[in-house]
C-alpha cells in the first residue's frame, strides 16, 4: 500500500475531481454514509451492463468477490482466509456472538450508551436464548475509559464488544490496550468498526483483536448491503457457524453448487466458513474499486490528512464560541466533529433550537451532515479538503452574528435521518 500525500494542492485536486458530489455539496457525512467515485459508479455500470447484456459469468464475479475480500485483507493487515463477507455489521456481530459455545452465566462487557444497536441487540438476544449476563459500562463524559471495561471484566466474561470509533461523539477507543488487557484473561474483543475502516488507517494483527466487523458504504465509500467481518485464524477455527452452506463448506475446485459426501463436509479454512449463500456481487464490483483507490494514497495517508482537517475544522468551531464536544483539543478525536453539550438518548433529534438553527443554517448553505444522540455531527473523508472546512466555519460564523450565543432550548425537532 502507497503512502502518497496529500498535502499539496494537486493530489487534493485530484481526489476531489473523482468525487462528482463535492462539486455540488459540503459533505461531511461520511459517519452515515459515503460517496461514489466517478471510477467505483463506472464498476457498477459495468456490472450491471454484464448482467444485462449477456446473463452473467459466474465464475468472473466469482472472481469479483475474491478480489474485494483480497483487497480488505491488505487494507487492513489481514490474510484473505481471515476475511468473510456479510451484509453488514449487525450480521458480522450476530455470526461471532452466535458461534461462541457459551454457558449460561457467562457475561458480556459493552458501554450501551455508546455502541450502536448493531452491538447492542445481539448481547440482549442471547440473555433471552443462551442466559448470559449483560454487562453494561457506563460512559465517562461521552467516552469508554478502557479503566471502566477493565473494570467490568471478571472470570466470566468471555467477549468485550466495542466501537473502535463511536457513532457519536466520535471518539477513538484504545483497542489495542484492551486486547493485550483481554489476551491474557482469555477474553475475545470484537470490534464494530464502521467508523473507523477506509478513514483511519487499521492493522488487526498490531491491534491484537479478535474480531472486527465493518460495513461498506461509510469509510469504504461503497454500496449498503455488504459488510466484511475478519476474524483471527485461530479463532475462526475453534468456532462452528450457526448457519452453513456451500461457500462455508471445503470442497476444493469443484463447481460452487457441488455437494460431495455432505454428511463428511470439512469447514472452509479460517473466517471462510462464515460465508453464506450467493454474494452480493454487485457489492463486491464497487467496494473492490473504491478499496483500490483508498490504498493507492494509503491509510496512513489518509488518516493523517483527514483528522487534521478534522482539528482545524474542532478549532475553528470553537473558536466562535461553539460547545465542540470533547472540547477542540480532544486527542481522542478522529474524523468526526459533534457540535453539542450533553449527549442524549434521541437518535437523529434535538431539543436545543440553537442547535437546531444552527444546523438549518448548514442546511441552506449545502453542508450535507447530521444529528445523531442530540448532537450536531460532521464527518470527512479524504475527499474533503481546507475550502469546506472554511465554508463551514464562515457559516457558523454568519449564524452566530444572527444569534448572539449559543442558546439551548427544549424544542424537539425531527431531522432528515
Amino acid at each position: 500500500m502507497s503512502d502518497v500525500s496529500l498535502n499539496t494542492p494537486a493530489a487534493i485536486a485530484a481526489v476531489r475531481g473523482n468525487y462528482p458530489t463535492t462539486s455540488k455539496w459540503t459533505y461531511v457525512d461520511v459517519a452515515a454514509r459515503g460517496i461514489l467515485s466517478t471510477g467505483t459508479r463506472d464498476a457498477i455500470d459495468f456490472y450491471l451492463d454484464h448482467r444485462m447484456a449477456e446473463g452473467g459469468d459466474k465464475a468472473w464475479m466469482f472472481q469479483q468477490v475474491e478480489k474485494a475480500r483480497d483487497g480488505f485483507a491488505a487494507l487492513i493487515g489481514a490474510e484473505p482466509d481471515e476475511i468473510a463477507l456479510t451484509k453488514n455489521v449487525s450480521e458480522g456481530v450476530n455470526v461471532i456472538a452466535a458461534a461462541i459455545p457459551w454457558r449460561e452465566g457467562d457475561n458480556v462487557v459493552f458501554c450501551e450508551t455508546l455502541e450502536h444497536p448493531a452491538n447492542v441487540f445481539p448481547w440482549y438476544n442471547l440473555a433471552r436464548l443462551k442466559g448470559i449476563r449483560i454487562k453494561p459500562v457506563p460512559a465517562v463524559d461521552g467516552r469508554l475509559t478502557l479503566e471502566r471495561v477493565c473494570e467490568a471484566i471478571d472470570e466470566r466474561t468471555r467477549v468485550v464488544a466495542v466501537a473502535s470509533v463511536s457513532f457519536s461523539p466520535g471518539f477513538r477507543f484504545p483497542l489495542k490496550a484492551l486486547a493485550d488487557y483481554c489476551r491474557a484473561r482469555g477474553v475475545l474483543v470484537l470490534v464494530d468498526a464502521a467508523q473507523s475502516v477506509g478513514v483511519l488507517h487499521t492493522d488487526v494483527k498490531a491491534l491484537g483483536v479478535d474480531a472486527f466487523a465493518t460495513s461498506t458504504q461509510k469509510g469504504l465509500l461503497a454500496l449498503y448491503g455488504l459488510g466484511f467481518l475478519y476474524v483471527r485464524r485461530e479463532l475462526a477455527e475453534s468456532l462452528n457457524p450457526v448457519y452453513l452452506s456451500r461457500p462455508g463448506v471445503r470442497l476444493g475446485t469443484e463447481h460452487e453448487a457441488a455437494l460431495g459426501d455432505a454428511a463428511r463436509y470439512e469447514l472452509a479454512p479460517g473466517a471462510r466458513r462464515f460465508d453464506v449463500g450467493n454474494y452480493n456481487f454487485i457489492g463486491a464490483v464497487a467496494v473492490e474499486h473504491s478499496i483500490r483507490e483508498l490504498a493507492s494514497i494509503g491509510t496512513m495517508a489518509i488518516e493523517a490528512y483527514v483528522c487534521g482537517l478534522a482539528a482545524k475544522l474542532a478549532a475553528g468551531l470553537a473558536n466562535l464560541g461553539l460547545p465542540v464536544f470533547g472540547g477542540h483539543e480532544s486527542a481522542d478525536r478522529a474524523h468526526i466533529v459533534a457540535l453539542g453539550n450533553d449527549l442524549s438518548d434521541q437518535h437523529d433529534a434535538t431539543s436545543d433550537t440553537g442547535m437546531l438553527a444552527l444546523h438549518e443554517q448548514f442546511e441552506s448553505e449545502r453542508i450535507r451532515h447530521t444529528i445523531r444522540r442530540g448532537m450536531l455531527r460532521l464527518s470527512l473523508h479524504y475527499y474533503n479538503d481546507h475550502d469546506d472546512v472554511s465554508r463551514i466555519i464562515a457559516a457558523a460564523r454568519q449564524w452566530s452574528a444572527k444569534a448572539g450565543r449559543w442558546s439551548a432550548g427544549s424544542r424537539p425537532a425531527h431531522v432528515r435521518p
